[in-house]
């Protein structure tokens, strides 16, 4: 590239050796792939919020438990997890009245219900981790791809090295521009997901001492 080429976003991309190329092609699909799953993810919480608080409301309001457990057999969204946890206590404690195993059977469908919700967090968290420093390795191997060009250039002046540095520079916007919302949302989904399993598991003690009173009075 020469002093008087484009400077463009588009024309740094393009003009950049292959390795540089190569990394912002990386952060690229780590990007997208990252805000996909901020959209999945952000859609799934939110209908387990809504969901939850909705079986909250009609558990809580007195209703029996042998319609509320034909209510949850009917219902196979995936979004309906304390439902769920409701159902698989309520079965195993309606065969035969075992508060032990309906708790068990209520923490088993726990423990699946949140690898579901936690799933592909790691992901987000890698991403926000490793993102600046790949960018990071496309600036540095573009500076000094630009600065070999200089080898044999007699006048080195600025004009002529910063179009090399512009290029290598781009992998570093790209790498935070891939990290930055990553980070984001893995906290923001992370602090939801905790908030969601404290309502389950108090619902899991509130539940299991109602199972309790209604095996004592048998």
């Amino acid at each position: 590239m020469t002093p008087t080429q484009d400077l463009s976003f588009l024309s740094l991309v393009l003009n950049a050796s292959l390795l540089v190329q190569l990394v912002m092609l990386l952060l690229l699909g780590m990007s997208v792939a990252s805000w996909t799953i901020i959209f999945k993810k952000t859609a799934i919480l939110r209908g387990v919020r809504r969901d939850t608080e909705r079986f909250e409301r009609d558990f809580w309001s007195g209703g029996d438990l042998h319609t509320l457990l034909e209510v949850a057999q009917r219902n196979t969204r995936s979004d309906a997890v304390l439902e769920h946890i409701f159902e698989a206590g309520m079965q195993e404690f309606t065969k035969g009245r075992e508060i032990d195993a309906a708790r068990r059977a209520m923490k088993a469908t726990y423990q699946r219900e949140m690898d579901v919700l936690e799933a592909n967090l790691p992901f987000l968290a890698s991403v926000g981790s490793v993102s600046p420093y790949i960018g990071l390795f496309g600036t540095v191997w573009g500076i000094m791809h630009a600065f070999r060009g200089l080898a044999n250039v007699q006048n080195a002046t600025l004009s002529a090295v910063a179009p090399g540095i512009a290029e290598a520079l781009v992998a570093t916007a790209i790498g935070l521009f891939a990290a930055i919302p990553a980070v984001v949302a893995y906290n923001r989904a992370a602090t939801d997901v905790d908030r969601l399993a404290i309502r389950f598991e108090t619902f899991i003690e509130e539940f299991t001492n109602i199972l309790q009173r209604q095996a004592s009075g048998r």
